[in-house]
């Protein structure tokens, strides 16, 4: 056997540990831009689920924007979000409660307008996404940065939780630009399973 095989040095295959993290899917945005990001037709294998994501949207006149985002093509007033963020010097907090989505703040980059060109990044982490006795709960991590190219705004760190108040399984989430129309070319998804305990 082949040092290289899949099947390990005693011929069984390796399997997953718990907090194991798999790759299911990745959408990389393409020349003209896109308004939406989906990932579809997920499969309930995992215990969480995570996306990571880099990218600009087209907003004009302002350097960052936020990202809204759905599951299962629910836009019914069924989300609640809760943000604090920082640039530094300031802080702030907003909250939403029957909202029609859920968002992440000040998460991607603009390309118009002042600091273009810049991309943001954000990590979001889904609970227990296949339970079906409970609501579904996020939490994101984000930040931009644009170079102090707007005034009073160099960049800003964001800590986001979600509520999809809601017992269905999630089997699909779509994320749209929340002030913006598109996302630009070369914004990056990439959609990770979590194995549980």
């Amino acid at each position: 056997m082949s040092p290289l095989s899949p099947l390990g040095i005693y011929g069984f295959a390796p399997t997953a540990a718990a907090g194991d993290f798999e790759s299911i899917a990745t959408v990389t945005v393409g020349s003209g831009g896109s308004s939406s990001v989906e990932f579809t037709s997920i499969a309930a294998d995992w215990t969480h689920l995570q996306v990571r994501f880099i990218a600009r949207a087209n907003r004009a006149t302002y350097g960052a924007d936020a990202v809204k985002f759905t599951f299962n093509s629910d836009t019914g007033s069924n989300y609640a979000f809760h943000c604090l963020k920082g640039d530094g010097s300031t802080a702030a907090a907003e909250s939403g409660t029957s909202e029609t989505s859920s968002r992440i703040k000040d998460c991607v980059g603009t390309n118009n307008g002042p600091g273009a060109g810049n991309v943001g990044v954000s990590v979001l982490d889904i609970l227990d996404y296949k339970n079906t006795n409970k609501y579904k709960t996020t939490r994101a991590l984000a930040g931009v940065d644009i170079n102090g190219t707007v005034a009073g705004f160099g960049g800003v760190v964001s800590l986001n939780s979600g509520l999809w108040m809601s017992t269905s399984a999630i089997t699909s989430i779509k994320f749209e630009v929340y002030t913006g129309i598109n996302f630009e070319q070369y914004s990056h998804f990439a959609l990770y399973g979590i194995k549980g305990a």
